[in-house]
């Protein structure tokens, strides 16, 4: 899956420059001291090119860990915060994942290269437009992006052995446990608005949904429906 496409001047740019390479190693590292562990997880972060996520003025940015602002007023989460959603969520080779909250698309095509299938869905087009422009660059074919209102989830494209949740709920809905299979794992952060949230791990059973808190945050909220103009 990886490499890009003849004829995508973004991807180009973002693959091309010469201290490319060794920005993302730099980020794997930092982020190995921070103390992300998993290696799977490391080596999918060290292969997505966080510059071709970003409005070209914030490409000098990319390899840092902060959050940066992208289209539609939203952000694109700090690479840390990324790797340890996704450490968390464990993803194997055979899973499928339902992400919640597409953004820029870079969380969806680092869990690209670990899943079998990542659906990933948003309340705007433009974000699901510019984002499945960048999984044709990356030919990350098991990538596919969606607007909708994510409190639904996608029931037609489940079940889902993982969901992740990019943005902050008060509760988790009905609507995604259902779509999460027996054993699955949902990752999403838990809290009201401008406030500290917790990052919260739910482990569905047959009968019940435990839960465990990784970490304190802050995030946006949620938002139901869809975006009609954007």
């Amino acid at each position: 899956m990886a490499g890009l496409p003849p004829g995508d001047d973004g991807a180009k740019q973002a693959s091309a420059l010469p201290d490319e390479a060794e920005a993302r190693a730099a980020l794997v590292l930092a982020l190995r001291q921070r103390g992300v562990g998993a290696r799977n997880v490391l080596t999918a972060i060290e292969r997505v090119p966080r510059r071709l996520f970003l409005p070209a003025r914030h490409h000098g940015l990319a390899y840092d860990d902060i959050t940066l602002p992208i289209e539609c007023g939203q952000t694109l989460s700090a690479p840390s915060m990324v790797a340890f959603t996704v450490q968390a969520l464990d993803i194997a080779p055979e899973h499928s994942v339902l992400e919640i909250g597409t953004g820029s698309g870079y969380q969806s095509a680092v869990m690209g290269y670990l899943a079998e299938r990542v659906e990933t869905v948003d309340r705007f087009s433009t974000l699901t437009d510019l984002a499945s422009r960048r999984f044709a660059a990356l030919k990350l074919e098991n990538v596919t992006a969606t607007q909708a209102d994510g409190f639904d989830g996608l029931k037609q494209k489940g079940p889902f052995d993982r969901i992740v949740v990019s943005a902050a709920i008060t509760s988790v809905p009905d609507k995604w446990v259902q779509q999460l299979k027996p054993g699955g794992l949902l990752v999403a952060p838990i809290g009201q608005a401008k406030q500290p949230q917790s990052l919260i791990r739910f482990t569905k059973s047959e009968s019940v949904m435990t839960a465990d808190t990784l970490m304190q945050v802050r995030t946006v909220m949620l938002q139901p429906g869809i975006a009609m103009k954007l």
